[in-house]
């Protein structure tokens, strides 16, 4: 069974760091795409950054360029993000996905992963 963990969320105040783990287990995605994905209540589910396999590939959304990174592991089959000048329009429950497939860090849409954590929540309070 294939189960992807988050862990690292939690309250900071503005301009303040997090970082979030996802540790993956089941099976191996050293080859695929990984992700984490974004939802603040009301707004829909967003990619914030990706990684390729061997992350030389990667895609941030504009909102966060500069601020996230994202890096994986692939011998530990596990992928990080590192959250920076965090504000409190980064409030959302946080995501981390993976492809079945090997991928693109250009895909986009929530749609095109299969394997999804439970979530993770970030507040940022002002």
């Amino acid at each position: 069974q294939v189960q992807l963990v988050e862990s690292g969320g939690g309250l900071v105040q503005a301009g303040g760091s997090l970082r979030l783990d996802c540790a993956a287990s089941g099976r191996t995605f050293s080859r695929n795409v990984m992700g984490w994905f974004r939802q603040a209540p009301g707004k829909e589910r967003e990619l914030v950054a990706a990684i390729g396999l061997n992350s030389a590939f990667t895609y941030y959304a504009d909102s966060v360029k500069g601020r996230f990174a994202i890096s994986r592991d692939n011998a530990k089959n596990t992928v990080h993000l590192q959250m920076n000048s965090l504000g409190p329009e980064d409030t959302a429950v946080y995501y981390c996905a993976a492809k079945n497939v090997r991928g693109s860090v250009y895909d986009l849409r929530d749609d095109q992963y299969d394997y999804w954590g439970q979530g993770t929540q970030v507040t940022v309070s002002s």
